[in-house]
């Protein structure tokens, strides 16, 4: 499984700090995620 991105080779050893990043623009996606799921369910709970 690829994501297309030709030429470019994903690293096998991050460092700490990246590891960080990436897990907190993650927690941030889930967050988002989160609000959008209580913002539909309210707009269904008032229709």
């Amino acid at each position: 499984m690829g994501c297309g991105c030709y030429g470019t080779q994903q690293r096998s050893f991050l460092t700490k700090e990246e590891k960080i990043g990436m897990l907190k623009e993650y927690k941030e996606s889930l967050e988002q995620e989160a609000a959008g799921v209580t913002e539909r369910i309210k707009d269904l709970e008032k229709g």
